[in-house]
């Protein structure tokens, strides 16, 4: 009897590892002509729109009869692109369908130095497969002293903040150790409101429930130390629970 039963566990596990082998993937290119896509996002406003994000700057639209729209949604201004840089992120306000605004997170040099920038825009008021370029504000402004490892995921959280994925700057091994200081916004994620000051500097608040808030030895805007690259991200729809693909 003992044996029977024994047998028959056995064949029931072999079954289940059958059944459980990895299913065979097919590519299929469905769309082509984009130069470097990077990132892919929906508005989240019923248009079932797809946005494409283009490292060099460039957001371009797939409708939702799947066709390229010729226009780009937007082209962001003074982007630093090649290698690990350029348009590196793109988020939708969760309420985007009423006000209309997105973020985007992108290297950009001044003044000889590169510089990580966290920026937000809105739509035009007339065509809404295009963006209005004069309504872009500067929310961060990061230093970056390399130029790798520079992160770039943005995402809206289940509590409708701001998460921002931030490299530790580049170089090998974080040499500036950057990751574990806590004032630097380096080797981080921040998380902010963008509720918040809505219309004045620096168009965003500090979530009280940050986990440095109150603690001086921190820059309250971090919500997690110690990333090395945390190059996209994204929020389980069911469970609320962050994945974060620290690439380096």
């Amino acid at each position: 009897m003992i044996k029977n039963v024994i047998l028959l566990l056995i064949c029931l596990f072999t079954c289940n590892l059958l059944i459980a082998q990895d299913p065979v993937i097919v590519l299929v290119n469905s769309y082509s002509g984009f130069n470097n896509p990077i990132d892919l996002a929906n508005a989240g406003d019923g248009t079932d729109r797809l946005f494409i994000v283009e490292q060099a700057g460039r957001i371009k639209i797939i409708n939702a009869k799947g066709n390229i729209l010729e226009t780009p949604f937007v082209e962001v201004p003074k982007v630093s692109s090649g290698g690990e840089r350029g348009l590196l992120g793109l988020a939708f306000h969760p309420n985007y369908g009423k006000n209309g605004f997105f973020f985007v997170n992108f290297t950009t040099k001044f003044n000889g130095q590169l510089h990580t920038r966290i920026a937000r825009y809105s739509v035009s008021t007339t065509n809404p497969n295009i963006a209005d370029l004069n309504s872009g504000v500067t929310l961060l402004e990061i230093s970056q002293p390399y130029s790798n490892h520079n992160a770039g995921d943005l995402n809206f959280g289940p509590d409708g903040y701001l998460y921002i994925g931030m490299g530790d700057g580049g170089s090998g091994g974080d040499p500036g150790c950057v990751a574990q200081d806590p004032q630097s916004l380096l080797g981080k994620i921040l998380r902010i409101d963008v509720d918040q000051n809505i219309n004045s500097a620096p168009y965003f608040g500090i979530p009280p429930s940050n986990p440095y808030v109150g603690n001086k030895t921190f820059d309250d805007k971090i919500w997690a130390i110690g990333v090395r690259n945390p190059w996209r991200c994204s929020f389980d729809r069911v469970t609320g629970d962050y994945w974060i693909a620290d690439v380096g």
